[in-house]
């Protein structure tokens, strides 16, 4: 049977006793971050993190990140970390950055099916971080099944996992809505994997070297302006090649008398006056040229977790 309890105020003792009582126990802690909520683990204890895998739905082949306290922990998990990694960790520590690093090969832990990596990241949640110190390191993932928006307040993530879950921790709705943004620094040059919470110009603002194969809003162009040639009006003039042909007008004089028949022959007459290929272009056309010219804006999809 799960239980809630309230993680703001003064009063945390119950809720801090009850998730480190849970999480020693290899059960699931539902938390609040400064992103969306997540689903914890002990990353020590291999059956609490397969747990959280089979939570969600997920594959060892999706391994959780791990959350830590203070970025001073980088160090005691990760190795062969570069200075351009360092310095992401410190500017954006506690925040949503996510940091994919070599991880030590003398921790004691299964978290999945890493290629020897960790992800790390410090969340900028003063009460979740105070639980992290006195858990340690905790494998979490966004509180959500697999494939479902990620959970924004408790009774969302109740409701997604259920009994699954030992404890929930109500901290009220978080104000991010974003996931982190995630940075492989295991090479030479940190690359985003996953752009979120933060916008590649921020992370380029402290290391500009920072790659990505994937498209930033912020970075995108503003929508090119039609050239002034190509912009029709309603009063646009016909092309120089198109125009009638003064004498092709009809004289004001040679207007028919009122009440007078015009005849079969005459009819024709006017309407040969005025060649098909003459007639002056609308503006429907001119109106279908420029949706096609328009490009239709691509979705902002963003993986939820």
């Amino acid at each position: 049977m799960s239980e809630r309890f309230d993680f703001t105020g003064d009063e945390l003792a119950p809720a801090y006793r009850a998730a480190v009582d849970a999480i020693e126990a290899g059960d699931l802690v539902v938390l609040p971050t400064d992103t969306v909520y997540g689903l914890a683990a002990d990353a020590f204890k291999a059956d609490a993190v397969q747990r959280l895998l089979d939570a969600k739905g997920r594959g060892r082949d999706m391994p959780p990140p791990v959350l830590i306290s203070v970025v001073e922990s980088l160090d005691a998990l990760a190795t062969d970390i570069p200075d351009s990694g360092r310095k992401l960790a410190q500017e954006f520590w506690p925040g949503p950055l996510t940091v994919i690093c070599h991880a030590q090969t003398s921790l004691m832990w299964d978290l999945g099916e890493t290629q020897g990596t960790v992800a790390l990241r410090v969340p900028d949640h003063e009460n979740t971080r105070e639980l992290l110190s006195r858990t340690g390191p905790l494998a979490v993932s966004s509180a959500n099944k697999s494939g479902q928006p990620a959970a924004l307040d408790v009774y969302d993530a109740e409701e997604q996992l259920q009994d699954s879950v030992a404890v929930y921790l109500d901290g009220g709705e978080v104000t991010g809505g974003q996931p982190s943004t995630i940075v492989d620094i295991t090479g030479d040059t940190p690359h985003v994997v996953r752009l979120g919470a933060l916008s590649l110009a921020q992370l380029r603002a402290v290391v500009p070297e920072v790659t990505t194969d994937l498209e930033d809003d912020d970075e995108k162009p503003a929508e090119e302006e039609k050239p002034a040639e190509e912009e029709k009006s309603a009063g646009e003039e016909i092309p120089a090649g198109e125009e009638k042909p003064a004498g092709e007008e009809k004289p004001a004089g040679e207007e028919k008398p009122a009440g007078e028949e015009k005849l079969a022959g005459e009819e024709k007459r006017v309407e040969e006056e005025k060649p098909a290929d003459e007639v002056e272009p609308t503006d429907q056309p001119v109106e279908a040229s420029k949706q096609q010219d328009e490009k239709p804006t691509e979705p902002d999809v963003r993986p939820a977790d």
